[in-house]
């Protein structure tokens, strides 16, 4: 059968035009690229994830062993269990109707989009960015507006910069501090003046994903609180993935303004209803638990950041700023990459002849850079920081 009749051939596959151009996000491929290589034989040391290596606290999993045995494994409401519910509002100093807990963070976010989004819909993003925001801004009909926020910029949005990207089409602001990839923390003084810029367009929203809120090296303050009046309008994005090292879990939570919250719950009860109940048993454990551990694996990662930091500094080619919080450092290439290189293709050969795997900036909306993660171990971080030093200093 000819081309042209294969293609038109009314029985064939052919998936929804949402879908034009998405696809496994590129630090998914490489994670799986690296698997590859590791089931080849070659000792691949990746550092391309963003999931702590330490366990899940004990009195977490015991917690969610005890929620078994008790039978609390059928639905829960579609917004989340009461008890997980006001655990959350007291966390934040809100109201549980303002709560909804979904399967992870990542679920809030598209929840949200979804919930608002109309065809054309405008949705500003400040590169660099982590790499599932766009993707699910084209998923729910929006168009992803980005911003570049440069190093020389400390990664973060300037009201200038705000002003000039708000069309009459803006519709939210997303916001991710402390940020994936570069661990830029806003400051208060910093969204008090982007929150001056959104008083003179009251038809933007903010969406401030704070994830890693727990994994701060310098003071974080949370949007709302910086800016009370834009409360109104602004969704907290938040959940126990990253500080409680709960990744596999799945339980994030939305905070926000009630009449959004009812209509992420109505799109979640069309999707995937409640989210686990023994998971959200153990959310709430960790809530309730003790937050001496939170603060000993934040130490624990601000000296992973420290050396790591020091390591690519001492590269040639390499330009590595401090971050502020999370647990990745973004670092410059532009200095290491060949003639004509792009970061991915830099990326590409370091995988291929260290065995080190890093993602490209490109995944995050701003070429130039690659992100490395330092929610690994000590041997890890030397292996991998080794192997590149060894390499580029050949290379120079």
């Amino acid at each position: 059968m000819p081309d042209d009749a294969l293609a038109m051939d009314p029985s064939a596959f052919r998936a929804a035009d949402r879908l034009g151009g998405i696809e496994l996000s590129e630090i998914v491929r490489i994670s799986e690229r690296a698997k590859v290589l590791r089931d080849q034989g070659r000792n691949v040391v990746a550092l391309s994830t963003g999931e702590p290596d330490f366990p899940t606290p004990d009195f977490v999993v015991e917690a969610a062993h005890q929620a078994a045995l008790a039978g609390e494994t059928r639905y829960t409401a579609t917004v989340g269990t009461p008890a997980l519910r006001e655990a959350i509002a007291q966390e934040h100093g809100r109201q549980m109707a303002e709560v909804i807990v979904s399967t992870g963070a990542k679920q809030v976010l598209a929840n949200a989009l979804m919930a608002t989004l109309n065809p054309g819909d405008e949705v500003i993003l400040p590169t660099p960015f982590w790499t599932s925001y766009a993707d699910m801004v084209v998923v729910a009909g929006g168009r992803p507006v980005t911003v570049p926020c440069p190093m020389e910029a400390g990664f973060k949005l300037s009201p200038e910069a705000l002003e000039a990207a708000i069309t009459p089409k803006t519709r939210w602001l997303m916001l991710n501090s402390p940020s994936n990839p570069s661990g830029a923390i806003y400051s208060a003084r910093e969204i008090a003046a982007l929150a001056e810029v959104l008083d003179r367009h009251p038809q933007v929203w903010v969406i401030s994903d704070e994830i890693y809120a727990h994994l701060s090296f310098s003071p974080f303050v949370s949007f709302t609180a910086a800016a009370p009046a834009l409360a109104p309008r602004t969704l907290i994005v938040s959940g126990v993935s990253k500080a409680w090292a709960m990744t596999g879990w799945r339980i994030g939570w939305g905070i926000g303004p009630a009449p959004l919250i009812k209509a992420m719950v109505s799109l979640q009860g069309q999707s995937t209803s409640g989210a686990c109940s023994v998971a959200q048993a153990a959310a709430l454990a960790a809530l309730n638990g003790p937050r001496d551990l939170l603060r000993d694996r934040c130490a624990i990662f601000q000296t992973r950041r420290d050396k790591v930091v020091a390591g690519l500094n001492a590269l040639p080619g390499i330009t590595c700023p401090v971050p502020d919080g999370a647990f990745y450092v973004f670092p410059s290439c532009k200095d290491a990459l060949r003639q004509g290189e792009s970061d991915g293709g830099f990326c590409a050969r370091l995988l291929d002849e260290t065995d080190v795997a890093v993602v490209p900036g490109r995944a995050f909306g701003l070429s130039g850079h690659f992100r490395l993660s330092f929610a690994y171990s000590d041997d890890a971080l030397d292996a991998g920081l080794a192997r590149l030093g060894d390499y580029l200093n050949k290379e120079a």
